[in-house]
C-alpha cells in the first residue's frame, strides 16, 4: 500500500505542476522571474549547480555526478566549466556539439543518461520550469510569438534574450486558430521527458541504407497530404523527428561518428545558427544542447578525413578517460554488483580493492620522476602520502601525459571476471585471491590483448597480489592485539618521551619507580630500523619529529600517532614484528591447544565485527596469512 500511495502522490504532484494560461499571463510570469526563458544550455548548467558544488583542495567536485561517476572529478570539472558554464553564459561554445570522447566503458553514456534524468527532474522544480506554446509539436518558446521588430523593447522590459522564430506549425496556427491575436495564444507548462519525447531526443545509427533523414527532421504525413494538397503545408507534415522533439532540452547522438554523413550535415547550421532544414519549409529554429559520444579510434578516423573539417570545427571534444583512483574504482565494481541478484554471496574485504589495483596499474603510464614507480604513483593518485614526494609532484605527474587513462583494462572486463567468480556453484563468499585468479584466467580469452600486454598484465596481477598480502597481514596482526590502536599509541608516547630526552640531553623518569634513566636507545632503534633509518640518520630523524611536534603545537593542533606517516609505519611494523611469532604459531598449527583455539576464536570474532569478514573468509584469511608468515 505504501508503494501505491507514493505512486498516487507522484501523479497528484504532476497534476499540480500543470499550468495553462494565455501568452499575456505568461508574460506576467516572466516579469516576476525570467528563469523560464533561459536557454537549454543554461537550464542544464543550472540543473548541475542546483545539486551543489564542493571545493576540495582547489578542485571543484560537482555533487550531481557523484552517485554514478567515480574518480573523474578533473574531467567533470573541465566539462562543466569549459562547456556548460560557458554555453550557459551565451558564449560561442554553445554553438558547438559537445563530443565526449574516451575508451569503452569509461562513463560517457552514463554522463549523458544522468544529464537526461537530471533535466527531467529539474523541469519539475520551480526554477527549472519550462513553458511552451500549447499544441506545438516542438514545445516552442512562447517568446517566439513576439515580432522581430518589437523584440529589443521586450528584452529590455523583461530582462530576457529572445532568439529564434516560430516553427511552421505555430505560424499557421497563429493565423488560422488565433487570427494573429498573440495575446490569447495558449501557453502550457511542459515536463521534460524522454519517454514522452518532450525536450529529449536520441539518435542511434543503424543501417544507412534503411535509416531515413526523417528520423531526425520529421516527415510528410501521407494520410493528410491529399486533404491539404501541398507538401509545404505544415498540417501535412509530422514534426516528430528527434531534432524537433529535443527542442528546449538535450539531443543525444549515440556513437555519433558511426552515423552516415547525410545525418551529420543537418548539424552544421543547427550548431552555428540554431536552426535546421526540414521538408519544404524555411529554416526551423531549435534551442537544444547537442551531446554526442564516441571512442578514440573512431574520432581519429573522423578527423583524418578532410571532408569532415566543417563539422570538426563545430565540435568541443571533451576527453573522458578511465578513473585512475583505486578507491573510486572499488565503488564502480560495488555499484555494478549491487545492481545484480548476487547479494547473497559475501564479498570479502579487499577483494574488490585487489581487482581495482590491477585495473589502475594497467591504465597508468610510467613517470619520468626519479624514484617513482607505478605502485607509488598509484598510491599518490589515490590520495595517499608517499615519503619524499609532495602535492606539487602529484600535479606534475597528472599533467605529464595528456592521454593517461585513455587506455588499459576497462571496468566491463573486470566486472565480467568478478561475475564469473561469483557465479560458481555452492559458493558462500569470494575473496581477493578468487578475484585475481578469475582476472588471470580471463586474459587468455580477452580478444584485444596482445602477447606483450598479457605478460605486462600478469605482472600487474602479481603486484596486486603483493599489495593484498600486505593488507591481509596487517589486518590479521591488528586483530591479534585486543586494542591495537591503544598499544600503538602507548608505544608512540614512549618513543616520543625517549627522543625528547635524547635531543635535550636530559634524563627520562621511570613512571613507576620515579628513577631517572638514560633514554632507551634500544627501544628507539628497534622502531627506527623498521623504516630503514640508519645509525647515522637517527639524530636527524628524531630532531625532525620534535620540529613537527613544535609546529603542531604552534598551530594549536595535537601531534598524535597518525600525524607522521613514516613514524606510524615504524610503530605498526614494530608491533607486527613483536606479534609475528604468536600469529605464525597460532594460524599455522593444525591441532591448536585450548589457549590457541580461544585466541583464534577471538581474532575471528574481531575480523567479523570490526572489519566486515564472514565466518568463511575470516578463517580463510587466517590460514592464508599463516602460510605467508611461514614462507
Amino acid at each position: 500500500m505504501d508503494i501505491l500511495k507514493r505512486i498516487s502522490a507522484y501523479k497528484a504532484e504532476s497534476e499540480k505542476l500543470a499550468w495553462t494560461g494565455s501568452f499575456k499571463e505568461y508574460i506576467e510570469l516572466l516579469r516576476k522571474d525570467p528563469a523560464p526563458a533561459m536557454t537549454a544550455h543554461a537550464r542544464v548548467y543550472e540543473m548541475i549547480e542546483s545539486y551543489g558544488v564542493v571545493d576540495e583542495a582547489g578542485q571543484k567536485k560537482y555533487k550531481f555526478f557523484e552517485q554514478e561517476i567515480f574518480g573523474l572529478d578533473r574531467a567533470v570539472e573541465r566539462l562543466v566549466e569549459e562547456y556548460f558554464h560557458s554555453a550557459a553564459r551565451r558564449l560561442d561554445v554553445r554553438k558547438r556539439i559537445l563530443l565526449l570522447m574516451g575508451p569503452v566503458s569509461g562513463g560517457k553514456s552514463t554522463i549523458v543518461t544522468m544529464l537526461k534524468r537530471g533535466l527531467e527532474q529539474y523541469s519539475r522544480t520551480e526554477r527549472g520550469a519550462v513553458y511552451a506554446i500549447k499544441g506545438c509539436p516542438m514545445h516552442e518558446d512562447p517568446l517566439h510569438l513576439i515580432p522581430n521588430e518589437l523584440r529589443p523593447e521586450a528584452e529590455k522590459e523583461l530582462g530576457v534574450r529572445i532568439e529564434g522564430n516560430l516553427c511552421p506549425s505555430c505560424q499557421m496556427r497563429l493565423r488560422t486558430e488565433y487570427a494573429d491575436d498573440i495575446e490569447n495564444v495558449l501557453v502550457e507548462r511542459v515536463l521534460i521527458s524522454e519517454e514522452s519525447r518532450v525536450g529529449i531526443g536520441t539518435f542511434s545509427p543503424s543501417d544507412p541504407k534503411s535509416q531515413d533523414i526523417a528520423d531526425l527532421t520529421g516527415s510528410i504525413d501521407f494520410s493528410t497530404i491529399t486533404e491539404y494538397g501541398s507538401e509545404s503545408d505544415p498540417r501535412a507534415y509530422r514534426f516528430d523527428g528527434e531534432l524537433n522533439k529535443a527542442n528546449r532540452g538535450l539531443m543525444e547522438f549515440q556513437e555519433m561518428l558511426k552515423c552516415d554523413e547525410k545525418f551529420l550535415w543537418n548539424l552544421l547550421s543547427l550548431t552555428q545558427e540554431g536552426n535546421f532544414k526540414a521538408g519544404r519549409f524555411a529554416l526551423i529554429s531549435a534551442d537544444e544542447l547537442i551531446v554526442a559520444h564516441t571512442n578514440e579510434t573512431e574520432y581519429k578516423a573522423f578527423i583524418s578525413n578532410k571532408k569532415n573539417e566543417a563539422l570538426q570545427s563545430r565540435m568541443i571534444v571533451m576527453p573522458i578517460p578511465y578513473n585512475l583512483k583505486v578507491s573510486e574504482e572499488e565503488k564502480i565494481y560495488a555499484k555494478l554488483i549491487s545492481q545484480s541478484d548476487m547479494k547473497h554471496i559475501h564479498i570479502s574485504p579487499h577483494a574488490l580493492r585487489a581487482a581495482a589495483i590491477f585495473s589502475i596499474l594497467t591504465r597508468l603510464k610510467e613517470t619520468k620522476k626519479q624514484g617513482m614507480d607505478l605502485l607509488k604513483k598509484m598510491h599518490m593518485y589515490d590520495g595517499e602520502e608517499v615519503e619524499g614526494y609532495k602535492e606539487a609532484d602529484l600535479k606534475e605527474m597528472q599533467n605529464e601525459y595528456i592521454e593517461e587513462g585513455m587506455s588499459g583494462i576497462d571496468p566491463r572486463y573486470v566486472i565480467n571476471r568478478i561475475s564469473s567468480a561469483l557465479i560458481k556453484q555452492d559458493l558462500q563468499c569470494i575473496n581477493a585471491l578468487d578475484v585475481l585468479r578469475a582476472l588471470k584466467d580471463g586474459l587468455d580469452q580477452h580478444p584485444s590483448i596482445t602477447k606483450d600486454e598479457r605478460e605486462k598484465y600478469l605482472n600487474f596481477i602479481s603486484f596486486a597480489r603483493k599489495e593484498y598480502d600486505n593488507l591481509a597481514k596487517k589486518e590479521v596482526q591488528k586483530a591479534f592485539v585486543y586494542s591495537f590502536e591503544e598499544s600503538a599509541r602507548t608505544l608512540f608516547e614512549n618513543y616520543l618521551d625517549n627522543i625528547e630526552s635524547y635531543c635535550n640531553w636530559s634524563k627520562i623518569k621511570d613512571p613507576l619507580t620515579g628513577e631517572e634513566m638514560d633514554p632507551d636507545e634500544r627501544l628507539m632503534r628497534s622502531i627506527e630500523e623498521q623504516i630503514g633509518v640508519s645509525e647515522n640518520a637517527k639524530k636527524a630523524f628524531r630532531e625532525e619529529i620534535l620540529i613537527r611536534i613544535s609546529s603542531y603545537s604552534r598551530k594549536g593542533k595535537k601531534f598524535d600517532y597518525s600525524s607522521h606517516d613514516r613514524l606510524r609505519e615504524a610503530i605498526e611494523k614494530k608491533l607486527f614484528t613483536d606479534l609475528k611469532d604468536i600469529v605464525k604459531i597460532t594460524t599455522s598449527t593444525k591441532t591448536p591447544d585450548e589457549k590457541q583455539l580461544k585466541r583464534i576464536n577471538e581474532v575471528t570474532s574481531r575480523l567479523m565485527d570490526d572489519h566486515g569478514y564472514c565466518p568463511v573468509c575470516s578463517n580463510e584469511l587466517l590460514r592464508y596469512v599463516g602460510s605467508l608468515l611461514n614462507r
